[in-house]
């Protein structure tokens, strides 16, 4: 196994471009009206760009490793990376898809405090991928440290946004479905975690 000489191998280009149609994703999700029906079909149409993008890389990957005989990491764990990368994307896109399913065409505040936490996991996630493509293996830590206390802040929201949900809505099928839309949104921070804990793997492997 070879790590990152000179100048940036194939896969760490290919990894950057990743992170950065994912962030260029949450940013869009985090800033999308929503309050109209076209709002709500023009969110779930480009995040599913972004995520048929997504996809298209971990094809590409996939490809190249097959064969490449000498990676810059295991090719487990960068194919594992490109996974995690992509199921970020493609809970995106479940989210979309139910937003848009259910017309729910009214953020709630906790609606919102989510796609802040998937927008900031994203940010974290592209910093460390760009130090893991420049070698700096263990100034990655504090970044991935972050993606996991943002993990931790999303699952304590989810239990607020479930209690504030049953206190204070009396339609039992929008409960179902803003319970479900939560559900999926803290899905997508997961998966961020899931990221994080790969990029551990490889620092104490490569460090």
């Amino acid at each position: 196994m070879v790590f990152f000489r000179g100048k940036k191998d194939k896969f760490s280009e290919l990894l950057l471009k990743m992170t950065d149609n994912l962030q260029s994703a949450t940013t869009f999700f985090l800033a999308q009206d929503i309050s109209s029906n076209q709002g709500l079909q023009l969110l779930l149409k480009t995040i599913k760009e972004y995520e048929v993008n997504g996809d298209r890389y971990v094809e590409t990957i996939t490809k190249e490793l097959s064969h490449t005989y000498i990676t810059s990491i295991e090719r487990e764990d960068l194919l594992q990376l490109a996974v995690y990368l992509d199921d970020v994307l493609d809970g995106m896109e479940h989210t979309a898809g139910l937003l848009e399913m259910y017309s729910v065409t009214k953020s709630t505040e906790h609606m919102k405090k989510f796609a802040q936490k998937i927008h900031d996991s994203s940010i974290e996630i592209s910093s460390a991928i760009n130090l893991l493509s420049r070698k700096k293996l263990l100034s990655i830590t504090p970044y991935s440290l972050k993606i996991k206390e943002l993990e931790s802040d999303t699952n304590n929201l989810l239990r607020m946004s479930i209690k504030n949900l049953f206190a204070t809505m009396k339609d039992p099928i929008m409960i179902i479905q803003y319970k479900e839309i939560y559900e999926s949104l803290e899905g997508i921070v997961n998966d961020c975690c899931k990221v994080a804990k790969t990029l551990d793997t490889i620092i104490m492997k490569n460090a």
